[in-house]
């Protein structure tokens, strides 16, 4: 079998892929923009080829990397990258080489927050009301259908960014001065929980779901984002059973194959309510934090899947795994060497984000394991805790 993995290098952890491939004995193949000089050396043991673009942005330059792959090696089996930023590059390059996987056509439904909305509704999950606007002219009707307050936010866009929140018609008149109109915004009901919290998992060939977590971030996303905030969430021990129902229900109705997924919903009361499907892992850490939480290596569990040896569960039980992060410029009231003494005996990793994401998320990232909620809680707010407090 042979596996092209698009930026195999970056993010770093996700160099994992590729070695755990290859134990299966599947031939990996790489495709990135760095020199093959940086490549770390398990990378490179992993790789049987590696192939260096000079712009990963430049489709038709990575159609004849992998044009020049598939004539060495034969037939390409998989394109992947497992990264949210290059999802529609995989997709491009599956529908020019016929590999298994989304399509683009496929992708749209995971790539437009209005055609998620079908989706879950489609799937008879509670959802919020929502319209697409294409023209500054259609907002105001918009918000009288709607009613504020409404969240704006791009139909084709990632995460929190280059979002509003319209309370009034002050908010909705800087909204669209500031509109350019270059893509369609999505206007959807502020729903007025604050927390927010996922169904993730992994899905085999079939469809089926053989792995599955959740996670409860601190604060909304888009919080975090605003206030510059340290980002924080925790893994929980078992996904609550309402919430796996509807997670099901949603990946049965996207019916993406052979695959991570990370699903957001808004805890609202007893319920939950649907926000957006992701079709990869949760970003950063997020992979390592499920395995430590549930004591596996969803890297190895992925490349079985691949490799056709099937899916093995781990073995042990699973704890609560808090991940938290620290700015660099902010003091706090403990610092690093009491936190590591204070919680030597939970944590489980001390780690630097990736440049990319250390600007929104934060410079330090820590994991930390327990057996009740209420251990988490308390080392969230100690870790967080200013100097002033």
């Amino acid at each position: 079998m042979n596996y092209v993995l698009i930026s195999p290098y970056y993010p770093q952890n996700f160099q994992r892929f590729s070695i755990e491939l290859a134990k299966q004995g599947i031939t990996v193949l790489g495709i990135g923009q760095e020199p093959y000089e940086q490549l770390d050396q398990p990378l490179k043991e992993a790789l049987t080829e590696y192939f260096r673009v000079d712009d990963l942005e430049n489709l038709d330059e990575v159609k004849r990397a992998v044009a020049f792959l598939f004539y060495k090696h034969g037939p390409i089996d998989r394109i992947e990258s497992h990264n949210e930023y290059w999802l529609e590059l995989d997709a491009a390059l599956r529908d020019q080489f016929n590999v298994f996987g989304p399509k683009t056509e496929e992708l749209t439904k995971t790539k437009f927050k209005s055609q998620m909305k079908a989706y879950f509704k489609k799937a008879a999950v509670p959802v919020v009301p929502g319209q697409v606007v294409k023209q500054k002219t259609e907002v105001a009707k918009a918000v009288k259908t709607l009613g504020l307050p409404l969240i704006a936010k791009p139909d084709n866009g990632v995460g929190a960014a280059a979002t509003y929140k319209l309370t009034h018609q002050a908010d909705v008149e800087t909204f669209v001065q500031d509109w350019d109109e270059s893509t369609a915004y999505f206007l959807e009901k502020f729903v007025s929980s604050d927390k927010v919290c996922t169904y993730d998992g992994l899905v085999d060939a079939e469809g089926k779901v053989v792995f599955a977590t959740s996670l409860i971030y601190k604060e909304p996303p888009m919080v975090t984002l605003k206030n510059k905030s340290d980002f924080t969430y925790y893994i929980t021990k078992e996904v609550e059973p309402k919430l796996a129902a509807y997670g099901q229900k949603i990946v049965e109705a996207f019916g993406m194959k052979e695959r991570f997924f990370h699903i957001e919903f808004f805890c609202d009361k007893d319920d939950y309510v649907a926000i957006e499907y992701n079709n990869r892992p949760a970003g950063a850490f997020a992979l390592d934090v499920y395995n430590f939480a549930h004591s596996i290596n969803l890297f190895e569990q992925y490349a079985r899947l691949v490799a056709g040896h099937g899916f093995e569960p781990s073995a042990y039980a699973s704890q609560y795994s808090l991940a938290v992060t620290r700015r660099d410029y902010r003091h706090y009231h403990f610092s690093e060497e009491e936190i590591l003494t204070r919680y030597s005996q939970e944590l489980k990793a001390k780690l630097r984000m990736p440049a990319a994401f250390a600007a929104l998320q934060g410079d330090s990232f820590y994991v930390l394991n327990s057996d009740t909620e209420e251990d988490i809680l308390d080392m969230m707010e100690a870790i967080q805790r200013l100097a002033q407090d």
